[in-house]
């Protein structure tokens, strides 16, 4: 199989760790019988910096026309004026609204190996696993108006919390799929005891449970959510939610795992049905650590888990993303473990030999 992907580092540790998926899925490529074809552009600071736009029309157009795109991280403290007309998180707006990616899958799963990386008792985070599926393209992010001005009483800003019922409609939906292929129990977080969208968002997923009679629909405010990852997560198994409640709740859920280096994430422009291909963006949901860029530590785990995710939802290849994804387990068990996970009695590595090791694995 011939497969196209646009690759966007993005800035900061985005190259090093983006070296180190594509470096995998050559390895797996060449076991499976697998071609890809890699079409480097750029995105964010690095964007701003040759082409004076986050990411250009003709980047979008490339990303459009491909089976699928890796992408980095972007930012960094030298594009972070907050009066700047252009900022490289634009980028990933753009990459997100003109590519129509509305559903964000962020599973959080706990290796045995790690079970003692975290700040939380072993017993309470062993045998975690569960995905969040966050709405991608409305919300906060993009509602209207949007605008900071100037009175006489002193500045002011304005964001809106805007959702359609077929925006809510689509992204619960995604969740029920999932649900349906995993343990049949759906989480729907929201804010309906304050915030009007929250109650169109319960109402909604209410709704389209009808269609899912098999699948048990329970709500949860997100701040109850908040506290519950952190008590029980073993009870979570699929959520969905709204753009700023998911991208903050995966950001707390991270730490269960390990370390941020270890979620992946794929961003979808259809629901995933079983052996559907599905255009996506699959990136890491950690940021560029600046500090941390040129130095070989950044853990690549997350963007290697997030080419496996690429291979399951986007190509289909379920034996290549398994393969994959028991490669980072093999090494995690053999001890391996980069700057962020490091613990005592282990082997400590760099990002480039993190990614050999599991590129082995996989293509072995």
């Amino acid at each position: 199989m011939k497969l196209n992907l646009v690759v966007l580092p993005g800035d900061g540790v985005g190259p090093e760790v983006v070296a180190e998926a594509v470096k995998v899925l050559e390895a797996v490529g060449r076991k499976y019988g697998h071609s890809f074809n890699f079409d480097h552009r750029l995105v964010g600071g690095a964007a701003i910096d040759a082409e004076g736009v986050a990411v250009s029309e003709e980047t979008l157009e490339r990303c459009k026309k491909a089976d699928a795109v890796l992408l980095g991280a972007v930012g960094g403290p030298k594009w972070d004026d907050p009066l700047a007309k252009v900022r490289p998180e634009d980028g990933l707006l753009a990459l997100r609204k003109h590519l129509g990616l509305f559903a964000n899958l962020r599973p959080v799963h706990v290796y045995p190996a790690l079970v003692d990386a975290t700040n939380l008792k072993p017993e309470v985070v062993r045998d975690v696993d569960f995905i969040f599926v966050r709405e991608l393209t409305g919300g906060l992010y993009f509602g209207k108006p949007k605008k900071r001005w100037q009175t006489k009483q002193g500045r002011r800003a304005v964001d809106s919390m805007f959702y359609t019922e077929q925006e809510i409609a689509r992204i619960v939906r995604v969740g029920f799929e999932l649900a349906r292929r995993r343990k049949k129990q759906l989480i729907s977080v929201d804010k309906a005891n304050v915030l009007e969208s929250s109650r169109l968002w319960r109402q909604v997923a209410m709704e389209v449970a009808r269609d899912y009679p098999d699948v048990t629909l329970e709500h949860m405010l997100v701040d109850a959510c908040a506290m519950r990852i952190i008590q029980n997560p073993k009870y979570l198994d699929v959520l969905v939610t709204e753009n700023t409640f998911g991208d903050i709740l995966t950001d707390e859920a991270s730490m269960i795992a390990g370390s941020m280096g270890m979620l992946p994430s794929a961003s979808l422009a259809g629901v995933p049905e079983q052996g559907r291909r599905i255009f996506g963006l699959y990136e890491p949901i950690h940021g560029s650590a600046p500090r941390r860029a040129g130095l070989n530590m950044a853990n690549p785990i997350a963007t290697i888990l997030s080419a496996a995710m690429m291979l399951r939802y986007s190509f289909s290849l379920e034996k290549e993303a398994r393969a994959v994804e028991k490669a980072v387990e093999d090494v995690l068990n053999e001890g391996y473990r980069t700057y962020d996970i490091m613990s005592e009695g282990k082997t400590k590595v760099g990002t480039k030999e993190m990614g050999d090791l599991i590129a082995r694995k996989a293509g072995g």
